[in-house]
């Protein structure tokens, strides 16, 4: 239709940065540059990548075509034959491109580092200089907290993949954003999603092929733009387009699909008609992404739609972003307000963070809700409106501020408060991921995976954990702030899980009087640490030119050890791998860690694991002459005080990212346990129970790395205890981290891994690529 009306792309200036094309590629008429920025002497693309994506967005062949075939197609190669890039290099290709005024830029690439300071400064700077950026969101799918740099930050159109039948393909990445966890919720990304599943398109020198990825996603939503960038008449474009206006016309035209949640579709499915409809008497405005939030309509409104407020809660925390269509910098001009539509809407408090600078083009809302204690036993809905009011400076030739006022409306379910033994508080402030330093994987048995960065959130990578808790009638909140900071009698159980953080001594003071005297309940799920493991882990950043060491295990032994002595609780440093079985419940034990300390009187499971720690090297020996493993204790159940306890030296069972077997049905007895008192007849029979005590010298504990500074990560050491009553956080911006300027290596799925795998990487072809092409021939 829009090419009938004569819109085909004509006279936008489009970047691919990528893998380069071929020069004379008869599947292309506007080729206008191509420009190298590797150390290799070439333009072409000897991979198919970059020529693929350029296709997509711009070819002309029949059986191929592209969506704009008019488009002036800018080729920056970004990406070696061998699948390397650098930082450096992807800035000074930055900086051609704002110098030479391009229109639209796809980036089919990502990475999780979004602390690479010289690279998002860049990406900020592109967009402030109206630069409409679209970018992949990632193919770590179906695994939450995986969404890739660039393509979560908020002036970037983040594009995640569909199939034909409108299912959010398996490979893409899920949200939510995790720059702001552990004080918050992430942002909803991808904003939208686009077919990625067999998309045709051009092959290195001629022909067509299919490929599947958000890398192919994203260009098919980077066509769209340049079509639509070609309806707003050449000489108004730069009046009425910019990354914020063209992301509302795509959010706001998007088809909503009924089965995926936010953190997977976004706004929906681009619809380039609705969106053309929207552009083509478009008036700079401001507006909020999501403009929704209703807690009917799931599974859309995931994970809000799943748990009800109630009175006496954390706050829940709704992450929004501001985009503002009227200018490059925008001003909230007075606080946000809620509009409650009856009055029983005043039993809401909303607490709000948000950007008082709008830079570039969009800034962040974040609403934090509680229930007023007036409300403890209301039931029912809660509607109405939030607004806040937005200014620009004038435009240029105009004399007055522009100003536009946002509308969010709230739709949200209220519940009378559960009884303390349903209410389950989780430990977010103690986590601490990837990227602020190298926190490692979890289980060791994942090489191709070495870093811990999908978030360790409920709604991230612990989201079917989450899910099932519902399900079993739990409430869980979360806590992001010291253990100091919440009322033990609200709550049945402190669920502690895969913590890397250290502890403030009134923590573990507060704490020991919670259990003993307050009657709650703990559950500990721990992880391995073990020093020499962690030094063979190190690796060489060839782009920063400098050793990366973990900087901690897979959790913090040391530090849980520290808030686990005044029960005469400890673990150990071995790493214990093996399969068991507990009343016909088989689980498999991943990297996980042993028992040492446990008071007289509990009941403690034992079972012959391979020790693969360093420490483990003589039993491996032995195990190979026919002797028999012995025994290591990995879960133990307490009673102390009014209080009860459980610790489990393994998360990697209760983590969506790569667990082998869940232990479900484990925390679900154990939190009957904690958080009632109920008893399984299994797991406390007299067997298993201690008259003596297990203990270990304070000598052979595991010990902290004397060679790490953990301030630089840590919310703890050298830091003021502070209770965030509010949560208040730093939504997309760097506040709050200690920041290292490093680069990144880049690398392509399917091929080696460049660089332990922390780099970006092209995200496409993991199944599709044929030899030959990876061999640079077609």
């Amino acid at each position: 239709m829009l090419w009938k009306k004569g819109y085909t792309g004509s006279k936008v200036k489009m970047a691919i940065f990528d893998t380069g094309i071929r020069a004379n590629h008869p599947h292309f008429r506007n080729i206008k540059e191509r420009t190298n920025w590797t150390n290799e002497d070439t333009l072409n693309d000897n991979l198919g990548h970059g020529t693929f994506v350029a296709g997509v967005i711009a070819g002309e062949d029949a059986e191929c075509l592209g969506f704009a075939p008019d488009t002036e197609i800018y080729a920056f190669r970004v990406f070696t034959d061998a699948q390397v890039s650098y930082t450096s290099w992807f800035l000074d290709a930055f900086n051609y491109a704002i110098a030479t005024n391009m229109d639209v830029l796809n980036l089919s690439i990502g990475g999780p580092d979004y602390l690479d300071l010289p690279f998002v400064e860049k990406v900020w700077e592109l967009t402030a200089n109206n630069i409409i950026m679209v970018s992949a969101i990632g193919n770590d799918g179906p695994l939450y907290g995986t969404l890739n740099n660039p393509a979560d930050q908020s002036d970037v159109i983040g594009v995640g993949g569909i199939d034909y039948s409108d299912h959010i393909a398996s490979f893409s990445s899920r949200g939510m954003s995790t720059w702001e966890i552990p004080h918050g919720y992430g942002r909803v990304k991808p904003d939208i999603v686009a077919y990625g599943r067999e998309i045709m398109g051009s092959k290195i020198s001629t022909g067509c092929k299919s490929l599947s990825g958000t890398s192919v996603a994203s260009p098919v939503v980077a066509g769209v733009v340049c079509l639509l960038v070609s309806v707003i008449p050449e000489s108004n474009r730069k009046d009425i387009l910019n990354p914020a206006s063209m992301k509302q016309a795509l959010v706001e035209g998007a088809a909503k699909l009924s089965g995926p949640n936010m953190y997977e579709q976004g706004a929906g499915r681009v619809d380039l008609l609705e969106s053309y409809e929207i552009l083509k008497s478009y008036q700079p405005r401001a507006s909020i992404f999501p403009s929704v939030l209703d807690y009917m309509d799931c599974p859309y409104s995931w994970p809000f739609c799943r748990q009800p407020l109630y009175a006496g809660a954390m706050p829940v925390i709704f992450n929004a972003t501001i985009l503002n269509g009227m200018g490059v910098i925008g001003y909230v001009e007075s606080p946000p307000t809620w509009h409650p539509s009856d009055e029983e809407g005043n039993l809401l408090s909303i607490h709000f963070t948000y950007s008082e600078v709008i830079w570039p083009w969009t800034g962040y809302l974040a609403l934090h809700m509680q229930i007023k204690e007036e409300g403890a036993q209301f039931s029912g809905q809660i509607e109405g409106n939030v607004t806040v009011r937005v200014y620009s400076p004038p435009a240029q030739g105009e004399k007055d501020p522009r100003s536009s006022t946002c509308v969010l409306q709230l739709k949200l379910k209220v519940v009378p408060t559960p009884s303390r033994s349903k209410r389950i508080l989780w430990d977010q402030f103690h986590n601490i991921k990837y990227p602020p330093g190298y926190i490692p994987r979890d289980s060791l048995d994942v090489r191709n995976d070495i870093l811990d960065w999908h978030g360790d959130h409920l709604h991230t990578n612990f989201h079917i954990m989450y899910n099932l808790l519902r399900d079993a009638g739990y409430y869980v909140e979360t806590l992001g702030s010291p253990l100091t900071c919440f009322d033990a009698r609200q709550y049945g159980t402190l669920l502690l899980v895969d913590l890397e953080e250290e502890y403030f001594e009134e923590e573990i003071k507060k704490l020991k009087e919670d259990v003993i005297n307050t009657g709650l309940g703990v559950a500990v799920f721990a992880e391995w640490y073990n020093v020499d493991t962690m030094v063979k882990m190190r690796f060489f950043d060839d782009n920063t030119r400098s050793w990366w060491t973990p900087v901690t295990g897979g959790a913090n032994i040391p530090a849980l050890n520290d808030l686990l002595a005044p029960f005469g609780i400890a673990f150990g440093d071995k790493i214990l791998n093996g399969d068991f079985s507990i009343d016909g419940e088989q689980s498999r034990y991943a990297s996980g860690t042993d028992i040492v300390r446990f008071p007289g009187g509990g009941y403690v499971h034992s079972f012959p694991f391979l020790d693969s720690s360093e420490s483990g090297a003589t039993q491996n020996v032995l195990l190979t002459s026919g002797m028999t493993k012995a025994d290591s204790h990995i879960l133990g159940l307490l009673e102390v005080g009014g209080g009860r306890i459980a610790v489990y030296g393994d998360s990697n069972c209760l983590d969506s990212s790569h667990m082998v077997t869940n232990c479900y049905w484990l925390l679900r007895k154990i939190l009957d346990f904690t958080s009632s008192n109920i008893r399984d007849s299994v797991l406390f029979s007299d067997s298993v129970r201690q008259d003596v005590g297990l203990y270990e010298d304070d000598n052979q504990l595991p010990s902290r790395r004397t060679d790490v500074n953990f301030s630089t990560y840590s919310a703890v050491v050298g830091k003021e205890l502070v209770c965030r009553s509010d949560s208040r956080f730093e939504v997309w911006g760097t506040k709050g981290y200690n920041l290292q300027v490093r680069g990144r290596n880049r690398r392509l799925p399917g091929y080696p891994v460049i660089d332990m795998g922390r780099g970006m990487e092209l995200h496409s072809g993991d199944f599709q690529f044929e030899s030959s092409q990876v061999n640079g021939d077609d």
